[in-house]
């Protein structure tokens, strides 16, 4: 609980110094279903024309796209974050799939994970 009340105090007072990522606020806090996975992205791809794909369906609060850290080249997937979860499921749904740069992007909402805990992946049930 303590480590979540620095981070919104931390990102209250980045807001309040900075104007032009305040819009960001407006949402409600965010939920496991507004941020998906995005796999299958081209090289070429940043985090510009990544939102600009996904922001047709909804206000993108976030975009990340992970680097390798030696090469400093996208590792091929990113995390877009929407402001509400009906926003995000219309996202999957539409651009799952969907090339992007030449290449079919794989969408899934994001697992939430611990930096060094494990992986807990839901079984469907059969």
């Amino acid at each position: 609980m303590k480590n979540s009340l620095q981070f919104i105090a931390r990102r209250v007072s980045i807001a309040l110094h900075n104007p032009s990522t305040s819009s960001q606020f407006y949402c409600s806090p965010p939920s496991p279903k507004s941020k998906l996975f995005v796999g299958g992205l081209s090289h070429s791809v940043d985090e510009k024309s990544l939102k600009d794909a996904f922001s047709s369906f909804g206000e993108v609060t976030e975009v990340r796209i992970m680097y390798d850290k030696d090469s400093g080249r996208s590792r091929g997937f990113g995390f877009v974050h929407f402001c509400k979860e009906d926003e995000a499921m219309s996202a999957k749904d539409a651009m799952d799939g969907k090339a992007l740069l030449g290449r079919p992007l794989r969408i899934s909402f994001a697992l939430e994970r611990v930096r060094g805990g494990p992986v807990v992946v839901p079984r469907l049930p059969s």
